[in-house]
Parts: structure tokens; sequence; C-alpha cells
């Protein structure tokens, strides 16, 4: 069995994080494991306190992981300080870690910001360079190019930027200002349009963290990016369409949607 690691934060809600990261891995057939980066007492309605690990604590998990069970992808989500970042960049160069997948949480759906400065620039200078892709969504995207996005033109303009300058592939998230659920993938020169399919359900929780999460799991089973990405937009669907209804505020998808057997019954 293939096996995928997520670095990202817990949410006790069990929406998005490392619990969303784990669940769609599952589903995706991959082994998942986990390296916390911080505790967040949250749930569908926000987040109202957040507790950090240590970077020696982030380092001991890595050591673990590495050393016993290698995964064969990374997704790396919720790191809000460059203490933990820098823990992070060396840890997976030490063990040359493969099919790095960085979802850059950085501003939340409301707008506010979720990292520091110094933390951006860690990622900006160690993380990305390491990544095979990156995926940001509108807001992450202009943060990282330097450039106001609001036409499809522009997003792959921004693309081709943080490309070209970090050296890795990237997925730039439609649908967080632009009307549409349509994803560009720009790789080596070239771009692709992903068209998704715009599913009229409020519950959207955790959609970025499920992404990025089912493209490390089709990395990790050996698929090209291209096809990775195009199986991890089909799942998202599914997870959408399956219209669960959760909680009080924007509720989770159903990560398990596709699981059938006796023990769901």
């Amino acid at each position: 069995m293939k096996t995928a690691l997520t670095i990202a934060g817990s949410d006790s809600s069990g929406g998005a994080g490392i619990q969303a990261d784990i669940k769609t891995m599952i589903s995706n057939g991959v082994y998942a494991m986990s390296a916390v980066t911080a505790l967040t007492a949250q749930n569908t309605t926000g987040v109202t306190a957040i507790m950090e690990v240590t970077p020696e604590f982030l380092a001991e998990e890595l050591d673990n992981i590495f050393t016993d069970i290698y995964p064969d992808a990374v997704k790396i989500g919720m790191v809000s300080s460059g203490a933990l970042l820098h823990v992070i960049a060396e840890k997976l160069q030490e063990y040359k870690a493969r099919n790095i997948v960085v979802d850059p949480v950085m501003i939340a759906t409301s707008g506010a910001r979720l990292i520091s400065e110094e933390a951006v620039e860690v990622l900006k200078n160690s993380l990305l360079p390491m990544a095979a892709l990156v995926t940001p969504n509108i807001p992450e995207a202009e943060v990282l190019s330097g450039r106001k996005i609001v036409t499809p033109e522009d997003m792959i303009k921004a693309a081709a930027l943080i490309g070209e300058t970090y050296h890795c592939a990237v997925l730039c998230k439609g649908g967080h200002q632009l009307n549409d659920a349509n994803d560009l993938l720009w790789k080596e020169g070239g771009y692709r349009w992903f068209r998704g399919e715009r599913i009229n359900n409020l519950n959207t929780h955790g959609t970025g963290c499920t992404l990025s999460s089912a493209i490390a799991s089709n990395l990790a089973k050996g698929y090209e990016l291209e096809s990775a990405v195009e199986r991890a937009k089909k799942y998202i669907s599914g997870a959408l369409a399956a219209m669960l209804d959760l909680g009080k505020g924007s509720g989770p998808m159903d990560h398990g949607f596709d699981i059938h057997s006796e023990f769901t019954r």
C-alpha cells in the first residue's frame, strides 16, 4: 500500500485540517499519517482557539514518521509560524521527501490573515522550491505573485509568475473571487484549465484541504500530475454532491461518499 503524510493543523469538528486529510487519503486508497502543527478549537461556525506545537515536538513527529513508514507523498497545510516552517523544510530536505504538495493556507474565507509575514517569507524561500505542486486560492495566489487577480487571464499570469519564481507547478483554484469552479494548472511553461462542476452546496468547509490531499494521494500512487489533479477534482465533486448537511455553519463534505461495505451499513 502506498503512503501519504499530512503536515497540518487539527480541526476538532473534523471537516478540515488533518481530519479531512486523513479521511481523503483513506478514501483515495493510501495509508494516511499525520504530523500535527497546531490544535484548533473550532466548529462549522468558526475557530475559537489555536495552540501550536513547539518546533522541537514537530521535529520529533517528522523524525518518527520518516524513519519508520516513509511517505510516498507529503501534503502541507496550515502552518502559521516561521519556526515551524523552518523545521518542516529542514526535515523534508534531510529525508529527501518526494511528491510534496503545499496548500498555502494564508487567508480565511472571511479575508482574515492566518499566517505571519515572517512565515510567508519562509514559505516562499524554503518550502515552495521543494514542492511538486502549490495549490493557492485566489487571495493566496495574489500574495504569492504580488498581482491582483480579477479575470481568468490574471490567474494565468499569476500562476506563471509563481511557478517561474519558485520552480514548481501551480494549481490556482477558482471559485473564491471568480464565480466558477474552474482551476488552472500551470506546469513547465504551459497551462491547462480543469473545468469544475458548480454544485449548489453551501457546505464547503475543508475543500482546499481535501483537494490537496486527494492530489497528494494520487501522486503517491504513481499518477502523473495532470491525472492526479483530474482525479482529485472528480473526488471533490462527488463529496460535495453527496449533500451532507451537518452543523450550524458551513459544514463538511462527505469524504466517504464512495465507500460502501458491510462495515459502513
